[in-house]
């Protein structure tokens, strides 16, 4: 193969790859907003045509999806969302909470200034599409706020296991900002985590994820 075919055939590998994280996005998205409810069986066929695709790149899509937790993949039935029971999403939040209890600490004794002000960079565009009312922009920015603090404590382990059980609740995460009281106050919640964050104020941060942490399971769990 000469250059060009290779550079070609580059692109080609690109683009499927494109159209696979395109697909993945599209369905993700439509699972944490309920278009996909908990427990409906997924067709392939309507589906694809709904979405314009075939279903061999759906099928993969499925596959990465299942990887995350958020499809289950049932011999003689297909892919099916995924549904938690309500101990189970009682059970994650509080491995949640203590994980990120200790990123916490973690990150207050080894992250850099530049690791810390990135945060209140994405908080401050998490912010903005708050008061803008731009829900699910809002709440992407605010799991990879929660991800990044994560990763502040510089341990992969610790932020590998909470990316599962954090893909695992994207749905019962994004049902903890409905309504504007619930919404106002997870908003609050993260003011004043990043304050702390930023006096690496330990104690204090360690409080307010724990507190905020914990009101997100009042906040969802009727819900579930």
């Amino acid at each position: 193969m000469d250059g060009t075919a290779e550079r070609a055939a580059g692109r080609g590998i690109i683009e499927r790859q494109s159209l696979h994280q395109e697909i993945v996005s599209r369905l993700r998205d439509m699972i944490i907003e309920g278009e996909l409810q908990p427990g409906e069986r997924l067709y392939e066929i309507p589906l694809g045509e709904s979405l314009g695709v075939s279903r061999t790149p759906l099928r993969e899509a499925l596959k990465s999806l299942a990887s995350e937790g958020l499809v289950e993949l049932a011999p003689g039935r297909g892919a099916v969302v995924r549904q938690f029971t309500r101990k189970d999403v009682h059970d994650m939040l509080v491995l949640i909470r203590s994980m990120e209890e200790l990123a916490a600490r973690l990150a207050c004794e080894v992250a850099s200034d530049e690791d810390i002000r990135r945060v209140r960079e994405l908080h401050d565009r998490m912010r903005a599409h708050y008061e803008a009312g731009e829900r699910m922009e809002y709440y992407k920015l605010n799991q990879q706020i929660h991800s990044s603090l994560v990763a502040l404590a510089d341990n992969p382990h610790l932020s590998a296991f909470h990316a599962t059980l954090q893909a695992r609740l994207k749905r019962i995460r994004f049902i903890g900002h409905e309504g504007p009281e619930r919404w106002a106050a997870a908003m609050a919640e993260h003011e004043d985590i990043v304050a702390a964050l930023e006096k690496r104020d330990v104690e204090r941060l360690v409080e307010i994820i724990g507190k905020h942490l914990h009101n997100a399971w009042l906040r969802v769990r009727d819900a579930v």
